[in-house]
């Protein structure tokens, strides 16, 4: 597959649907694989219209391991945040931010629709802060602000967060059907022999949990966003489950509030995933958005 670079880091990416459509790029989660944008979704938002980019996030999936950065102490790095301490981290979600601009750039993209999804969703806030010039629309999925005052993740989806990782294929794949059952969405609970299977093949494309501690540094370390999220000046709409222990919706409704003229998009029963029961409704409120987007320019 193609590969974008940024500041000597490359970046694994693919495509759905024509190269006139909408550009559409979708920013995967904490840990999470570009491929977990399950390709039957993106195929319908090609399908409304749009040219979707997904990509790996670096340090993890296909794109560059950052190995030699060392791998942080969290425990130490949330107390030094919360207290106010600077601290140092392998990289910040600023600099994850300008990543997915590469991408951008090596498609000859001058402005795209940013989607994230929990990280990613903060990535992309980050990116409508930083390259406003980018950003044609922004869609926050079930992610927050880094607001001190949001209510932090349930104690049990804590625990699965900073659990270490298994290292045992068989253990790694039981790991993640324990954590659907403790952040998936309630209402929609996955069929296991799915879930393993989705486990299996994302072991086997690229097994990498280190990455995520680097990656989760940048999240508590990147501090509150929602002040400057007030200065963006583009169409935004936020979803969020209000079933999320890993994200309380009182995340998503903080970025609400703090993105003008932002639209909220609150659904029943769904928690820190996007069950298929789910896409179509998620696809046409982003579809909606985008081509709002499309008209008022």
């Amino acid at each position: 597959m193609p590969k974008a670079i940024h500041a000597g880091i490359e970046l694994e990416y693919d495509q759905f649907g024509p190269d006139s459509g909408q550009p559409l790029l979708l920013i995967m989660g904490l840990g999470a694989q570009m491929v977990l944008w399950d390709e039957g979704f993106c195929e319908k938002l090609a399908e409304a219209g749009h040219r979707v980019i997904r990509f790996d996030n670096r340090d993890i999936g296909l794109s560059t391991w950052l190995d030699d950065l060392g791998v942080p102490d969290i425990p130490g790095l949330m107390a030094a945040a919360a207290s106010g301490k600077s601290v140092e981290v392998p990289y910040t979600l600023d600099d994850m931010a300008d990543d997915a601009v590469a991408v951008l750039d090596t498609l000859g993209i001058d402005a795209a629709h940013i989607c994230g999804a929990s990280m990613g969703g903060m990535i992309a806030q980050a990116l409508a802060i930083r390259h406003p010039g980018r950003v044609r629309s922004l869609t926050s999925i079930m992610s927050t602000t880094g607001n001190p005052e949001v209510p932090p993740a349930q104690p049990e989806a804590m625990a699965i967060l900073m659990e270490p990782m298994p290292e045992d294929r068989d253990a790694v794949i039981e790991r993640s059907i324990e954590a659907d059952r403790v952040i998936g969405s309630p209402a929609y609970p996955g069929d296991p022999a799915l879930l393993r299977e989705r486990a299996a093949r994302l072991y086997d494309r690229a097994f990498h949990p280190v990455g995520s501690a680097r990656q989760m540094a940048a999240i508590f370390t990147h501090g509150n966003r929602a002040p400057a999220l007030e200065q963006i000046d583009v169409p935004a709409l936020v979803i969020h489950g209000k079933a999320d222990a890993l994200v309380p919706v009182e995340g998503g409704i903080d970025t609400h509030e703090a993105i003008p003229g932002s639209e909220l998009l609150l659904i029943e029963g769904m928690g820190h995933n996007m069950p298929p029961e789910l896409w179509d409704e998620i696809v046409q409120a982003i579809s909606g958005l985008t081509g709002r987007a499309a008209g008022s320019q």
